[in-house]
């Protein structure tokens, strides 16, 4: 709808020439001039800096107009860097916008989607009431209609199929509340299937570094990246996909002098900044590492006492990286060996180095083995747990750390409990419902225990014959709730199991590409949920600091905010009294505050109990008074607290723990937050030591390693007395007749916390990071090719997995690498991200200054591909998939990508194989660009521990249209 030029060819002026265009044909005063050109008083240094990160008076009310002008602090929607938007309210009107000088994340910046957020929360594309398909027409209804009929064809479908036959997919947009919320709600429909986007954007990284010491998540933060020596990025893109968390590397790079290593298949926006560019094969990231490992090994360049104090296993790593001689990480990864050592010797002799990484590194089918190597790397090397160190991890939604954190999950309950009996025993208690209950809302006590159908392969549990799956029937309803289907791999066989469907129903503030896919005459519900400035609560960045929203604006239109409409739905299905017990409901919204506390009361595991919404609140008000590297308050009422209370926050909001900046950094005590590896897996393996030896956080009565705590434990070391009276009832109430087994994960006084961080000790305990996961399909990291390889010559060497079976559905492996597509698919096809837009892009394509700056869908091809197949730059093209998915889109001729290699962003939708779609949107809520998926080309390919799709690495076909 947008273009840039007229019909004759003619480049069309900008939106500001437009405006003083229209202004032509006589005299006109300043006030109307501003007025006319859509800004108020403030405009005219918004139109100087329009693209300079800054959006401020909208036209939304005439100039002079009465009311008094709220800031109100909010955070923005868009990626997880956390940045503070401060949006100016008048009469209830979002009029103006800038950036949080004082946030200690953006300090004034903003990039693109950011300064453009207001227009996220008025933008008129928006879904504006309850929508129901009827006979392939939109038909508006009303909420009570809505719920009433999903809710009776749900519980018909339930009682017909069993409640794991209703998936319920959730949303890393929602706050933390209500992402919580979410996931108990599922607990009480009775299924584990349900899940959100993390699934297909970190889970390999939340299982590989979980897995390897302790916590699946980023262990410093952007800002202490200004103590980092040099920078290794691989596999990420920040400039483009997290752009304000670039201006934190650059700091970096400029004041000390640290070299930025890029390691890409594709020379990105980052990579231009980069002192080393390193371009490899897409999918060779392990043989990339082992290749740097090898001359670090070589070199004698590992941090020896490092290791010997605070690292297991990493023998079995070297020997499996004494295989990969210089001359066969060449041929795997096209990487020279002069290239290689380079980067291997100017790490170790710039350290702390900080390893950063992304979806490049983590959407594969053994993305878990790219993180558990990135891992390994940074142990080597005696960087994890470093000021300046450790591995970040750059999140892609707002809130896809809270999300997961909070266990929107298929395969866990909130905290990374898990799904064992004592984990839902647990939370029973949280909740203060009987076990029982619970267990009977599950269609059994197996079912309730394993784990769900990951989104990945939602649609598998659709088209696969249920016997094959290890569920009793398939899944017949389905909800997309804040979550678009084009960022998943597969469309076309997503399709075809959204027609099989009994019911569709996306819960958005957009329709999102789910409203036009279907294929379907009925049985679509779209449901209008409120973004995220029309209600409040905590957000957690990716740094793991907590921040509190404010809201902005009343909910517009018809929206509904996602806290009530679970409400609502709780409500239709009996079992809201139960679940709302102990939060407060006024009218049908549950109170925010009381959530906050209910999962403070729980998730002990990771420390998400000291971060009362007051503590939160605090910072929010007081972000000036933090520190702009440690994060840490140098005054002020948060006087030494970590900006956000980064979790693990200890024991109760009352014991006033800081929060912990850099997780694993023993130069700190605990009580200021400090910690060693967690002792996780045991306290020996094969007879040797899987504890920490002489290596301990400063402070701690126990100068050794040490497991986690228990009451057992508080008693044999004669710590038990430092419990007090209350704190000790609880334990014993919760022990039964076995109190010594209750530990800190637990206990809910607090107590084992409380009295472990007194004495120096963390609760987790204190062990070795291990880099052989004996648990993991391949204990050490190793190389496989992908399932779609251009490579047949090394599919012998380094061949796939066999067939198996994964959460509740066939995963298939050798099947499908053992035929030889790459003669008729010859070119690889990966994705990424554009600055412009982010996810499934439905709320920045509506938004028209985004939009205008990115109109149409493209593949990169470089130069040389171009030419032997003939197009140009700005044909338009068919790329095709080997799984018979193709998408019509235009040629950029371009050398960012090398030969035989082909890249894509995903964030279009709306055209489905060559076919516009636009038509099929409800009226005026169709986004202003549309385009292919980039996902309905790719093909199947599946983490052998999580079940990430494969979105970096498969195979292409590309013909001028």
């Amino acid at each position: 709808m947008l273009k840039r030029k007229a019909a004759g060819g003619v480049a069309g002026r900008p939106r500001l020439a437009k405006a003083l265009a229209g202004l032509g044909g006589g005299a006109i005063d300043r006030r109307t001039f501003l007025r006319r050109s859509g800004l108020t008083a403030m405009g005219v240094t918004a139109a100087a800096t329009l693209g300079g990160g800054m959006v401020t008076k909208a036209g939304a009310q005439s100039a002079g107009a009465a009311g008094e002008v709220r800031k109100v602090k909010s955070v923005c929607t868009h990626c997880s860097v956390g940045c503070t938007v401060v949006a100016e309210v008048q009469n209830g009107v979002w009029v103006g916008q800038e950036p949080g000088f004082d946030s200690p994340f953006n300090l004034g910046a903003h990039c693109a989607k950011g300064a453009s957020v207001r227009e996220h929360a008025h933008g008129e594309r928006r879904l504006k009431s309850p929508m129901k398909l009827v006979d392939g027409k939109w038909k508006k209804i009303s909420w009570d209609e809505a719920v009433n009929e999903i809710g009776d064809k749900m519980m018909q479908i339930r009682e017909e199929s069993g409640p794991d036959s209703v998936y319920w997919l959730g949303s890393a947009k929602h706050n933390n509340e209500q992402a919580y919320l979410f996931r108990k709600f599922a607990a009480y429909w009775g299924t584990n299937n349900v899940d959100h986007q993390a699934r297909i954007c970190h889970s390999t990284t939340v299982a590989g570094v979980a897995n390897t010491w302790g916590y699946g998540a980023m262990t410093n933060s952007y800002n202490d990246i200004h103590n980092s020596r040099a920078i290794f990025l691989i596999g990420g893109n920040p400039a483009e996909a997290h752009p304000v968390s670039l201006l934190h590397l650059l700091k970096a790079k400029e004041q000390n002098n640290a070299p930025l290593i890029v390691c890409d298949p594709r020379f990105t926006r980052t990579a231009a900044h980069a002192s080393e560019y390193v371009r490899f094969r897409p999918g060779a990231d392990v043989a990339l590492i082992w290749g740097i490992l090898w001359h670090v090994f070589q070199n004698g360049w590992e941090d020896t006492q490092y290791i010997k104090e605070r690292v297991w296993g990493l023998d079995q790593v070297k020997a499996e990286v004494a295989k990969w001689t210089p001359e066969e990480v060449e041929r795997v990864t096209g990487v020279p060996e002069s290239q290689v050592k380079r980067v291997a010797r100017t790490l170790a002799n710039n350290r702390p180095f900080t390893i950063i990484w992304c979806m490049g590194g983590t959407q594969h089918t053994i993305g878990n083995n790219f993180t558990r190597a990135y891992c390994a790397l940074g142990l080597a090397l005696g960087t994890i747990g470093k000021p300046g160190g450790g591995a970040n991890i750059f999140r892609g939604h707002d809130n896809v750390q809270g999300a997961t954190d909070l266990g929107v999950l298929s395969h866990t309950l909130p905290g990374y409990y898990g799904l064992a009996a004592g984990s839902w025993k647990h939370w029973a208690r949280v909740w203060e419902t009987d076990y029982d209950y619970l267990l009977g809302r599950f269609g059994s006590k197996e079912l309730m225990e394993s784990s769900g159908i990951p989104v990945s392969r939602w649609f598998d549990g659709v088209l696969e014959d249920k016997e094959n799956m290890d569920q009793p029937e398939k899944v017949r309803a389905m909800v997309f709730w804040g979550h678009a289907p084009n960022s998943q791999t597969r469309l076309p066989d997503m399709q075809k199991a959204m027609k099989q469907l009994d019911m569709l129903v996306v819960i958005d503030p957009f329709p999102t590409m789910t409203a036009v896919m279907h294929d379907r005459t009925d049985g679509v519900y779209l449901l209008p949920a409120t973004t995220q400035f029309e209600t409040y609560g905590s957000v957690t960045a990716s740094n793991r600091s907590l921040q509190w929203r404010e809201k902005v604006i009343d909910p517009l239109f018809e929206s509904k905010v996602d806290h009530e409409i679970i409400y609502l739905f709780a409500k239709k299905f009996g079992f809201a009294d139960e679940m709302f017990k102990n939060i407060k409901v006024e009218g049908a919204e549950p109170v925010i505050e009381d959530v906050t506390r209910e999962f403070n009361r729980g998730m002990w595991t990771v420390g998400y109990t000291g971060q009362s919404p007051e503590r939160l609140k605090l910072h929010m008000a007081n972000q000036h008074t933090f520190d702009r590297t440690t994060l840490r308050a140098n005054g002020g009422p948060a006087d030494g607290d970590f900006y956000g209370l980064p979790w693990p926050c200890w024991g109760t909001a009352e014991m006033g723990h800081p929060g912990s900046a850099v997780l694993y950094n023993t130069d700190l005590p605990v009580a200021e937050g400090g910690m060693g590896f967690r002792a996780r897996f045991g306290v020996e393996r094969n007879g040797e030591n899987l504890l920490a030896e002489g290596s301990y956080p400063v402070g701690s009565e126990i100068q050794d390693g040490y497991p986690e705590f228990t009451y057992g434990m508080l008693k044999k070391l004669g710590w038990e007395g430092d419990l007090t009276d209350e704190e000790r009832a609880t334990i014993l109430k919760i022990g039964g007749d076995k109190p010594d087994g209750v530990n800190w994960k637990t206990d809910l006084s607090g107590g084992i916390q409380r009295v472990a961080i007194k004495h120096g000790c963390a609760p987790y305990g204190n062990a070795k990071a291990r880099t052989v996961v004996w648990n993991f399909p391949d204990p050490v990291p190793v190389h496989r090719e992908p399932l779609y390889t251009s490579r047949r010559d090394l599919v012998a060497d380094y061949p796939t997995y066999e067939d198996t079976k994964a959460y509740r559905l066939p995963t298939l492996y050798a099947s499908i690498q053992e035929k030889d597509v790459s003669k008729e698919f010859p070119i690889i096809l990966t994705s990424g991200r554009l600055v412009e837009y982010e996810g499934g892009g439905d709320e920045t394509r509506s938004n028209p200054w985004l939009a205008e700056l990115q109109q149409d869908m493209f593949v990169e091809i470089n130069p040389r591909d171009a030419n032997n197949l003939g197009i140009q730059d700005g044909n338009m093209v068919w790329v095709y998939g080997p799984e018979g998915g193709k998408v019509r889109v235009k040629a950029m001729v371009t050398e960012r990508v090398g030969t035989g290699v082909a890249f894509m962003p995903f964030h279009f939708g709306g055209h489905f194989q060559g076919e516009d779609l636009r038509s099929k949107y409800p009226a005026g809520a169709d986004p202003y660009v549309l385009g292919e998926a980039s996902n309905t080309a790719q093909t199947y390919g599946y983490d052998s521990v999580t079940q990430m799709q494969e979105t970096k690495c498969t195979l292409c076909r590309i013909e001028r249209a």
